[in-house]
């Protein structure tokens, strides 16, 4: 099984690399499908979620009869160093890579994507070093400074929107592997985090659902506003990243959201999940959150696109009554010079407790921990359309003084060296291609 995961991820690479033209030109304007009420295509983002529709996007398009095609990805190899032993170092890959198709089917439009990365076997799935990390586990523990794998299987699923008047429509959302109308778009989607391909540690506070194995999405949407509900099935994936961990849709949530401007998009969710950790069958957790991104043109052809997320979870046992919330923010920022410089930039902070940071020894208690990321990037060569870039990332933690001796610090320190292979940044002049692409439907 990893054989033929690293071949498919090889493959990825030679043909994003060397494949025909139908993947490495832009599709030329007027090709792209019409969309329901005129919403640009640049407002979609992981699942059913939406960004900024002035965001520049890292995309090859073309078209195969009446399908519009659309392919994303980043292969990234690193070398990670985590200043602390309960982190470690490590050298692998970070990886996936998207399909997107799309057509018009009578008076809407039909999606399908799908999704896939090798990290199961480039990372393996003890994950990678990242200093304050929680969430999942491996060999029946809890995983603690370390950031899971993801599965085989990222996404597979099938969207359909299509107006019901000339200012409302309806969209449908089905998914055996997808992401729920919950939280904010994944991390690896946010234009705010393009140039950091690696997670947060607020991860499982604030996007975690962006896997989860059976969802269904009904919303309603005008041209900048979008109410929906998903019931999906709550465990997180299991170790074992290569199968399909299917359980009954027994979690549910809501979420608002709204693109008042070009350059902001907005949203509000509440979701509750059914025993979401296998280790804890018993525990269940009440997820909400809000988040608010911005993107503005930046010198002559870059961006700078930075967003404000705030999560939160309250655990709630069989027999016992709920927890107290615990609260994550999260202010991150990515500032492209052009089409080949960009900084970015995070800071994170979360309350964990110390069954959730693997803490023996210590009464039960809850800690603020927080994380600051800084990293550059540049683009070192491109062909056709896809770039390759170089970069490196530092991150610093701060943990209270009852975690000194845990850490050996108060001030936890890791640097990650890596190089990526993605689409080459569009830059805003893309952005606009595609967004006159969609001719819109508000007329039907």
């Amino acid at each position: 099984m990893h054989r033929i995961t690293l071949a498919a991820l090889a493959a990825g690479a030679v043909l994003l690399l060397h494949g025909p033209p139908l993947l490495a030109q832009t599709a030329p304007p007027g090709e792209m499908p019409a969309a329901p009420l005129g919403v640009p295509g640049t407002r979609l983002g992981s699942g059913t979620s939406w960004i900024p529709d002035a965001s520049a996007v890292h995309t090859l398009m073309t078209r195969a009869g009446p399908w519009s095609l659309m392919g994303q990805g980043d292969i990234v190899l690193y070398g990670d160093a985590a200043g602390t032993g309960r982190g470690g170092s490590q050298i692998g890959s970070t990886n996936w890579l998207m399909l997107m198709a799309m057509r018009q089917a009578g008076s809407g439009l039909l999606r399908l994507d799908a999704m896939v990365s090798a990290e199961p076997a480039t990372v393996g799935k003890g994950g990678y070093p990242l200093i304050l990390q929680t969430g999942e586990s491996y060999r029946g523990q809890p995983l603690h400074d370390r950031q899971h794998p993801h599965d085989l299987w990222m996404e597979l699923s099938a969207a359909y929107e299509r107006p019901l008047t000339r200012g409302l429509a309806l969209s449908l959302y089905a998914a055996p592997v997808g992401e729920p109308a919950l939280g904010p778009v994944a991390f690896m989607h946010r234009p705010s985090a393009a140039d950091d391909p690696f997670a947060n540690i607020a991860h499982h506070w604030q996007d975690a659902t962006h896997i989860t194995y059976g969802v269904a999405t009904v919303g309603l949407f005008t041209h900048d506003i979008k109410l929906e509900g998903s019931v999906f099935n709550g465990r997180e994936p299991d170790e074992d990243r290569y199968d399909f961990d299917f359980r009954p849709l027994d979690s549910w949530s809501v979420r608002l959201s709204a693109n008042p401007a070009p350059r902001w998009s907005l949203n509000a969710s509440y979701g509750f999940l059914k025993s979401p950790e296998g280790l804890h069958p018993g525990e269940s957790v009440a997820r909400f959150g809000a988040s608010a991104m911005y993107v503005r043109p930046f010198g002559g052809s870059g961006q700078w696109a930075s967003a404000l997320v705030y999560g939160a979870n309250r655990q709630s046992t069989v027999g016992r009554s709920a927890h107290p919330v615990s609260n994550s923010v999260l202010v991150e920022s990515d500032l492209r010079f052009d089409a080949r410089n960009a900084v970015f930039g995070r800071v994170t902070w979360v309350q964990k407790d110390t069954a959730e940071l693997v803490v023996s020894g210590m009464p039960d208690a809850r800690y603020g921990v927080a994380t600051l990321s800084l990293g550059y990037v540049r683009q070192v060569a491109r062909r056709r359309a896809v770039g390759l870039d170089v970069g490196l990332r530092g991150d610093l933690g701060y943990v209270p003084a009852a975690l000194r001796s845990v850490y050996g610090t108060r001030t936890p320190a890791g640097l990650i060296l890596f190089a990526r292979l993605r689409p080459a940044s569009t830059g805003r002049g893309a952005g606009r291609r595609m967004r006159g692409m969609q001719m819109g439907m508000a007329g039907r």
